[in-house]
């Protein structure tokens, strides 16, 4: 874990410094948040930020979303000022830790930011293999595509087969190519130099630098722009990239690990995704199983995310009554691993007994299957006969009530209750609601500018 420290705090620095590094973390020290900006844009990444509540902090993350830096960031001080501690969490900070530091507070801190395990739940024989192939090629450096449906851990597996890798020790970076607009996913993998374009305050490495030693994961690389995709072809072929608005060449040592939700080979047919890059970046294919064909391992799932937000939340642990994991085993799981994490999470906060029961396990769409296996009630004909011609299904809220209403209204309403019961999960709700990401994000902000609330992710 990479830790970054700003600001002098009176001699407490080397102190916290001290305990991270006895933690595993590797740490840089900044004067000042300026000085930080500029380490962060040229490719000094961390996994953490820490800074002195003397520091400009609102401006400081604000910088972060501009320049699309994406790092935690926990406030840190000497003694106990609540009211600077409030606005360092109103500016933006995670957390406030008091000074002189803890040692059992900042190992607390940096395990929440790292708090990836090294073993993976694969109890499931489906399972099983996967994990025994990814053993197998992790000490290699050959690129890596994974692919499987939204939401069955592709980067879980990704940071495991960093992990036991040989560049372990080395950055592991992500970039979501589906989350990122077209127009500035080219500088956040390749970086720019300053004045580039409109709003390049600063020469800015990207994400293949910031990766240099280390392994650089490419996440729902299918939505990358083809022309993007011939300049990253040549960027792994050449293991060199050009920075934005420069002409020189950069050499770049990374290892490159792929992810996809889509079949590739339809898309290379349809002309929507390189051959050549295709090749490139399968040279080992890892399918991860949708979790209805790892039932196995639902119990062991649903109490790690059980202990998990028990612990977030300052909640006594439970374990998972027979009722509810039989509710569990029964269910589709459409969204796989991200929707029993969601449902766990909704269960832990509303569970009232001392185990999870059945009623807290909110399954959407399961009540709705109930009512339509329901036996269908019968009308009376006019001759006061019941008859098979005469049977109604009843179905409360269904078609009848979206009568006088607009499509376009009834597709709102679906899209923001999908991403209410998601928690706000952007990928997860597209994958319900059978849409890409990008969609779902234009379809999102439509909304922001019509003035109609949307969940924050």
């Amino acid at each position: 874990m990479r830790l970054m420290i700003i600001g002098q705090l009176e001699g407490y620095i080397s102190a916290a410094g001290k305990i991270a590094l006895q933690r595993g973390a590797k740490v840089i020290h900044c004067e000042d948040a300026e000085q930080a900006l500029g380490a962060l844009r040229n490719g000094k990444g961390a996994d953490l930020v820490m800074i002195d509540i003397k520091q400009k902090i609102g401006p400081f993350i604000e910088s972060l979303r501009a320049e699309r830096i994406h790092v935690p960031v926990v406030a840190c001080g000497i003694g106990t000022d609540a009211r600077a501690a409030v606005k360092a969490i109103q500016d933006g900070a995670k957390e406030y830790i008091p000074l002189p530091p803890d040692a059992e507070l900042i190992a607390a801190v940096i395990e929440a930011v790292t708090e990836e395990s090294n073993a993976m739940i694969a109890s499931d024989p489906s399972m099983k293999s996967v994990v025994a192939m990814a053993d197998k090629i992790a000490p290699s450096d050959a690129t890596i595509m994974i692919t499987g449906e939204s939401g069955t851990g592709k980067e879980v597996m990704s940071r495991y087969i960093h992990r036991k890798s040989k560049r372990g020790n080395g950055p592991f970076i992500a970039v979501n190519c589906a989350a990122i607009p077209e127009s500035l996913l080219e500088s956040e993998l390749f970086g720019h130099e300053k004045g580039a374009f409109t709003g390049a305050v600063g020469r800015r490495l990207g994400k293949f630098e910031e990766a240099n030693g280390g392994t650089l994961l490419l996440d729902e690389v299918s939505e990358m722009h083809p022309l993007l995709q011939a300049k990253l072809l040549r960027a792994i072929q050449e293991r060199e990239i050009t920075r934005i608005g420069s002409n020189d060449a950069v050499k770049v040592d990374v290892r490159i690990v792929a992810t996809s939700n889509r079949n590739l080979e339809e898309s290379v047919n349809k002309g929507e995704f390189r051959e050549d890059l295709y090749f490139r970046l399968n040279v080992v294919n890892i399918r991860l199983p949708s979790l209805r064909e790892r039932k196995a391992d639902l119990p062991a799932l649903s109490q790690f995310f059980i202990d998990k937000f028990s612990e977030q939340n300052g909640l006594p642990p439970k374990k998972i009554s027979s009722e509810a994991a039989a509710k569990i085993a029964a269910h589709h799981w459409r969204g796989n691993i991200r929707e029993l994490e969601n449902t766990m999470h909704r269960a832990v906060l509303v569970s009232s007994q001392n185990e999870i029961e059945a009623d807290a396990v909110h399954i959407a769409g399961m009540e709705s299957r109930s009512a339509l296996a329901m036996p269908a009630t019968k009308a009376p004909d006019p001759a006061g006969v019941s008859s098979a011609s005469a049977q109604q299904v009843v179905n409360a809220g269904g078609v009848e009530t979206l009568v006088g209403r607009t499509i376009a209204d009834v597709e709102r309403e679906m899209i923001l209750n999908t991403l209410g019961h998601c928690l706000g999960n952007r990928t997860h709700a597209a994958n319900i609601l059978g849409i890409s990401i990008r969609t779902l994000r234009n379809k999102l902000a439509q909304y922001r500018d019509e003035g109609i609330d949307v969940p924050e992710a």
